[in-house]
């Protein structure tokens, strides 16, 4: 008699769900402290290195950290978890006790399945919530060589535009429109390929047809001679969006307001194909955690005493990690305009679906 239920029984369920979260929760976190350790061994002598930063701000920079590494590796830790999991169930002949009973290898999967999405959309709020801040945060820190950063400044860092022969770097960007500010502008006024004058201000704040720029400092290379002026206007006929659009990191913004910020771009007649795709990654990403125990699923089924056990973990890790690195490929080509937004952010999704379901099917069912 076919047995057609989707999930094994209860107490099944609980167990391997149990098993899957508490390994993949171990993976997450030993995979964080590693990683984190040898992210600050790096950049503890930047951060202490700028005057004033003290042991505090190297705490600070953990803080900022985490949610990133976390959200990062989330993926990975639910696809060792899972294999660490499987592999010990089969070792315990507790697999096979599974199928005598009559249970499928879909029933098996069911459950992690079914918390898989519960992980999703909890890595979904934690993105929204806490790494699209941290993100921004420490890169406008880091951008800023370590040093203080202006709270209010904090939202776009690091912005270069070119403007005619001109360029023009903007540390800080906040606000949009009539309400934009800079923080630390520098233009570099170029004449036939040639440096002609630095301008740097302090602030920047825009005016009807250009930008008011207060406590500035000009140097003159023709003459060697540095001014300085509490207040000039510069940059006449430079919008606002050009600043606030021409740095769009979609792992500083969260889902809406990266929705939002596309459609101001489209209307200023901006490409948008790489945010885009960064919009639909933020689904496909948190929603890879499903992927995980299909690709798994391989270390689970088979007589642990053939001692193929291993040799499956190993081949289920590699589909993993093969996952990953289409994904990280899709998205770089969506990000070039090679590849459609959907097809850069849901195609590694779907093709993988497919194969582990193929491979499952063909050796299982």
């Amino acid at each position: 008699m076919i047995n057609l239920q989707f999930f094994p029984s209860r107490q099944i369920a609980f167990y391997t769900v149990k098993l899957f979260l508490t390994r993949s929760l171990a993976v997450l976190v030993a995979l964080v402290l590693v990683l984190m350790t040898l992210d600050l061994l790096g950049e503890s002598g930047k951060i202490l290195a700028v005057p004033g930063n003290t042991d505090a701000d190297l705490w600070h920079y953990v803080s900022l950290r985490l949610p990133l590494l976390i959200s990062r590796f989330m993926p990975f830790s639910v696809l060792l978890g899972t294999l660490i999991a499987f592999a010990g169930l089969n070792q315990h002949s507790e697999i096979i006790s599974m199928k005598a009973a009559g249970i499928s290898a879909h029933q098996i999967l069911a459950p992690l399945i079914v918390a898989s999405l519960g992980v999703a959309a909890i890595a979904f709020v934690f993105n929204e919530t806490v790494v699209v801040n941290a993100a921004r945060t420490v890169n406008a820190w880091s951008d800023n060589d370590y040093e203080k950063v202006p709270p209010e400044s904090g939202v776009l860092s690091n912005v270069w535009l070119l403007v005619g022969d001109d360029l023009v770097r903007a540390r800080f960007v906040g606000g949009s429109g009539a309400k934009a500010e800079i923080g630390q502008l520098t233009i570099y006024e170029r004449e036939t390929g040639a440096l002609k004058r630095i301008i740097e201000a302090r602030r920047a704040e825009p005016v009807p047809g250009a930008w008011r720029l207060q406590d500035v400092r000009i140097y003159d290379s023709g003459m060697n001679l540095v001014s300085r002026v509490p207040e000039m206007t510069a940059l006449p006929g430079v919008e606002p969006a050009r600043f606030t659009l021409a740095k769009v990191d979609p792992e500083e913004r969260g889902f809406f307001a990266l929705k939002s910020t596309i459609g101001e771009m489209a209307r200023a007649g901006r490409p948008t194909a790489a945010a885009e795709a960064g919009l639909w990654h933020k689904l496909s990403s948190p929603l890879s955690t499903v992927l995980m125990p299909l690709l798994a699923a391989i270390a689970a089924f088979g007589l642990a005493r053939s001692g193929n056990v291993l040799i499956r973990a190993v081949i289920g890790m590699a589909l993993g990690f093969a996952y990953f690195v289409a994904d990280n490929f899709s998205l770089a080509m969506g990000n070039v305009g090679a590849y459609s937004p959907l097809m850069a952010a849901w195609g590694p999704f779907l093709l993988f679906l497919l194969i582990g379901e193929t491979v499952l099917i063909r050796s299982e069912e």
